[in-house]
This record gives C-alpha cells, structure tokens and sequence, in this order.
C-alpha cells in the first residue's frame, strides 16, 4: 500500500501515520517498522518516532495476512451499563476488563460483553473495537461510553480529537506533590526500553494533565485528574514523573510494600467523571460513578494510618 503524506498528517510520527492512512493498529505498523516493511521515500524506516511531512511518499508492505483479534460475546463480571440510549451506552468498567478486544488478551472486554448482552453498537471502526471512542486501561476502573449509531461514533470521536469531553479521574499518589495543585505539559512516548511502557520523551506526542489536591494522608495523596489529551498510560506516565507514582503501580515506580499493605494488585486510578454534548440531542449530559471497592478499601487503610 502506497500514499503521499496529506498536510493534516505533516509532523506525526510514522507509526501514527501509517496506522490512520491504513486502518491498521500502531502496534500492528511497529510490528511492520521491525520487520523492516515501511519505506519513506523509497527508504527503510524502523524508528516508530520518524516524523513524516508533506507529500512524503509512504509504502507499508502487508503481503502477508494481518492477524485480528476477533470477538467472541462473553459477559465480564462487574460491569455495569450506567445509561443506554439510540445513540450510546455508558459502562463502569471494572479493573481486568479490556476496552476490546486485542491479540494476546485471553480475558473480559467492553466490547464482547455488550455483544453478549444484546446490545448493538456502531459498525465504525476496526472490527474488534467496533463503536469505541475512548479506551481505558486494563487495570484502570470507571466511565467509558461507547457509540451505537454511526452518527454518535462520527461526533464522538470528533469530540475527544476537539478535547470537548471533560475527562475526571481520581487518584492515589504515593507522597505528597509540590505544588498541591498544578498542569504537567510533558509529551509522552514509548519508553525506549520496554515494549509495554510509555515515558515522558522530547519525541513524544502532546500529553496535558491538569491535577488538584482532594484529600491527605501521611503516605499517599487523593488527587482529582482532568485530562485535555488522551495518551496510553497518560496519568500514571505523569505522577511518576513528578516522583508520585499512582498506589499499587509497580510499572511505573509504586511501592510493592505499600500496594500489599493496601490489599492492591492494579494502579489505584479511576474514571470517575464523564461529560459531553449528546450527540443526538446536542444537550449537556454528565455521569459520575464512585470508585470501585478494592480502590475505596485501600483509602481507607490510608485514612486509617
């Protein structure tokens, strides 16, 4: 496959180019830099960092068959639909459940469970994550809405891509951060040594968190989190780097003695908030949900110590 980079892609990073131009998985296009079947220009490119510009001529070789993960309808415990309507559903996704479907994840996702639970959703998008707007991470509990009408899934995504919706999550942070309250503008890339994790880059793409104090205790802080952008891992990538990693986040720096003190196996972060324009009345609409019960469980001990 073949094209000329159009002025709305001058500047992206390879692997985010080729995936919007072919419909493929950035995973998929890394995969493809590694094995050495992206040209620019007639040259090899294996940096998934490359920039691209203008009328740059971009080639993805894909001769041999591209593997998807498929959806199978399968119920996961401990999801709630908070609202439903013609246009979108709205779930509380638990800790463990993906937000679709993905190779190697043998567990519960969004996706297949609306699937199983009779629910149609939007036929835009990749096959397996068909009506997703927004994801949210594996370990990461809370709000995500997901498109049934085509119509939805069009303005949806248009609205995360305008940073309209406002995203709010809670957080449990290691320490104390200084200043109390405050934004961290720090572009977020892969981590140069580790296929699984991002880092703060100087080649990374834009990544805005804004953050205020809600609650102290003698070993953690209870932050509420609004993001303007929407990069894998973006929180929990951010509080590391300000030394306060979330509890219960070994990937990024959490304390192992302190995750078991609390009785936590994931990151102690929630989707907490969710707010947009409906894209069927045009009309406000907000949702709110509590946190989950092992993240209200570890602030209490918190509380308690």
């Amino acid at each position: 496959m073949i094209w000329l980079v159009s002025d709305g892609l001058d500047g992206e990073r390879i692997d985010a180019a080729a995936a919007r131009m072919s419909g493929m998985s950035r995973s998929r296009i890394v995969d493809l830099l590694n094995e050495g079947k992206v040209l620019l220009d007639g040259v090899t490119v294996t940096r998934p960092s490359t920039r691209v510009r203008i009328a740059q001529m971009l080639e993805v070789d894909t001769s041999e068959p591209q593997r998807i993960a498929t959806v199978r309808p399968q119920l996961a415990d401990g999801l709630v639909v908070v609202h439903e309507d013609a246009d979108l559903v709205v779930v509380d996704k638990p800790a463990g459940v993906a937000a679709h479907p993905s190779l190697g994840w043998e567990g519960p996702d969004v996706v297949s469970h609306l699937v199983a639970a009779g629910i149609r959703v939007s036929t835009s998008g990749a096959a397996e994550r068909q009506g997703i707007v927004s994801r949210l991470d594996v370990g990461t509990s809370g709000l995500m809405v997901v498109a049934k009408s085509e119509s939805a899934y069009s303005v949806l995504k248009q609205a995360f891509r305008d940073r309209s919706v406002d995203k709010q999550y809670l957080a449990l942070v290691q320490g104390h951060p200084d200043p109390l309250r405050g934004t961290i503008d720090a572009p977020i890339g892969r981590h140069p040594g580790h296929d699984w994790k991002f880092a703060v880059t100087s080649d990374g793409r834009e990544a805005i968190t804004h953050y205020e104090t809600d609650e102290m205790m003698i070993a953690g802080t209870l932050l509420r989190v609004r993001l303007e952008t929407g990069r894998t891992h973006q929180i929990r990538v951010h509080m590391a780097a300000l030394g306060h990693p979330c509890v219960g986040d070994p990937l990024y720096g959490g304390d192992p003695v302190l995750a078991q003190r609390v009785g936590l196996d994931r990151q102690w972060l929630h989707a907490a908030r969710l707010g947009f324009i409906h894209p069927g009345t045009g009309e406000r609409v907000d949702f709110e949900v509590p946190p989950a019960p092992d993240l209200a469980n570890a602030l209490e001990i918190l509380r308690l110590a």
